[in-house]
């Protein structure tokens, strides 16, 4: 059973930093395209950053460009999200979505898979 789960969520102070897993089961990462995406309370789901399957290419929203990183652990079939500098307009529901491709799609319903979210709250 193909399944993707969250972890790293948390209260953090405004400027305080966290890293959030997504880890996979019941198949291999390396040739999915993942996605973070957030939901704050009372508004759509909005993409975060991107990381493909074949070269390593990124993308970030500007909401977020400068403050968080992506990467991927392939090995350990992980994807990562590190965020720094954290706000708390950050506060979500952040979930990981998987795709089946070699390209960088950044829209929600380009997504197949998701895991089930980890909340991430930033606060004092």
């Amino acid at each position: 059973q193909l399944q993707l789960v969250e972890s790293g969520g948390g209260l953090v102070q405004p400027g305080g930093s966290l890293r959030l897993s997504c880890a996979a089961s019941g198949f291999t990462l390396d040739y999915y395209t993942i996605g973070w995406f957030r939901q704050a309370p009372g508004k759509e789901r909005e993409g975060v950053s991107f990381i493909n399957s074949s070269d390593g290419s990124t993308y970030y929203a500007d909401s977020v460009k400068g403050r968080f990183t992506i990467s991927r652990d392939n090995a350990k079939n992980t994807v990562f999200l590190q965020m720094n500098s954290l706000k708390p307009e950050d506060t979500a529901v952040y979930y990981c979505a998987a795709t089946y491709t070699i390209v960088l799609p950044t829209r929600r319903d380009e997504y197949d898979y998701w895991g089930q979210g980890t909340q991430v709250t930033v606060s004092s």
